[in-house]
């Protein structure tokens, strides 16, 4: 069991915010991030063109806890894009989003604790089609997107935009299981895998760049892993 942050304690509860008073009510109880069994001893680091700096390849899909899975049925799943004052701009419910124009792509991700995995393959709905689908282009620089469970990250939209983002509902062929967060997840492969938010349900566009959970807790505002930007200051 491992904590990922620095000072190793137990996961602090995520702060307080009245503009996200509609997502804060489904926060966890604090407890311990628990990285599943299922490493290899050895830890290939691989073609140095794909695997940024400090990263190791593996074959497996580790999978980062804090309590318990959420598990959303899909007749009351929704997503929804909302502005800043958390008002919602245009909706799809899991049939609406799954009509929409869908992409394939394989990708390598990389995670902030280090591990990377090559040629993931993944299906989804872009953030492009979702704006075009919503009527929006391009309404703010920055998102938060807003999770079950509670959880939030930031994002600029420059990040998001031109097939860089999705909201990806397929891995590997098959839906995305609920312990790699599914039923739908944001995907963002160039940044770290924290980013690509799990059981994501919204995005909320900001004028101003501001942490989310993650962020508050001493990771990076982005997340470039090429730049090794895994915590505040680096």
């Amino acid at each position: 069991m491992h904590t990922l942050f620095r000072d190793r304690s137990a996961l602090p509860t995520p702060r307080s915010d009245p503009t996200r008073a509609r997502v804060e009510d489904g926060r966890r109880a604090a407890g311990a991030i628990v990285i599943t069994r299922g490493f290899k001893s050895r830890r290939p680091h691989g073609d140095p063109g794909r695997v940024p700096p400090g990263q190791y390849v593996t074959d497996d899909f580790p999978v980062l806890s804090a309590g318990p899975t959420p598990r959303t049925p899909l007749d009351r799943w929704s997503f929804a894009l909302r502005d800043v004052d958390d008002r919602e701009l245009a909706s799809w419910r899991w049939g609406e989003l799954l009509a929409l124009p869908s992409s394939t792509i394989t990708v390598d991700i990389h995670c902030v604790t280090k591990w990377s995995k090559l040629g993931t393959r993944w299906k989804g709905v872009t953030i492009d089609a979702l704006l075009e689908a919503a009527g929006l282009d391009s309404p703010a620089p920055y998102v938060m997107a807003l999770c079950d469970g509670g959880y939030t990250t930031n994002l600029a939209m420059e990040d998001l935009l031109d097939g860089r983002g999705m909201v990806a509902y397929e891995y590997e062929g098959a839906p995305i299981e609920p312990e790699h967060g599914g039923p739908a997840r944001l995907l963002v492969p160039h940044l770290y895998f924290w980013k690509s938010a799990k059981w994501v349900r919204g995005l909320m566009f900001m004028e101003d760049d501001e942490p989310g959970f993650w962020e508050t807790h001493g990771y990076h505002l982005r997340g470039d892993p090429w730049k090794e930007e895994r915590y505040s200051g680096d």
